[in-house]
């Protein structure tokens, strides 16, 4: 058996212009909650996960390839655009079942995308 590094955690970065706005976009729409922050970066854990928040950001849009699944794709939109996000793409119908994606940008430019499950 071929055994790796000791890998003590897992966290996935983002870039933040500002950190605040990051952290408050996180917690309140996805319930998030900070674990720590210091002028270079914050950490905020959803559902088990963390999500590193580096300061230094520039605001471009960036593709991050993080993914929420939600019950309701469209109900999720809403709630991300309150929160202060945008949705770069509406969530459409397909095959006549009910939208299962929307593309979405938080305040600082980072891209993701909100879930639905889907049969099996």
């Amino acid at each position: 058996m071929i055994r790796g590094m000791d890998v003590e955690r897992v966290k996935y970065v983002i870039w933040a212009a500002d950190m605040d706005r990051a952290i408050r976009f996180y917690r309140d729409c996805f319930g998030g909650r900070l674990l720590k922050q210091n002028p270079v970066i914050a950490e905020v854990e959803i559902l088990g996960s963390v999500i590193g928040i580096h300061s230094g950001g520039e605001g471009k849009r960036t593709w991050t390839g993080l993914s929420f699944q939600v019950p309701d794709v469209i109900a999720g939109g809403r709630e991300v655009v309150a929160a202060g996000g945008q949705l770069a793409r509406e969530p459409e119908p397909e095959n006549g079942e009910p939208p299962h994606l929307a593309m979405c940008v938080d305040p600082e430019g980072n891209e993701f995308m909100l879930t639905r499950k889907r049969g099996a």
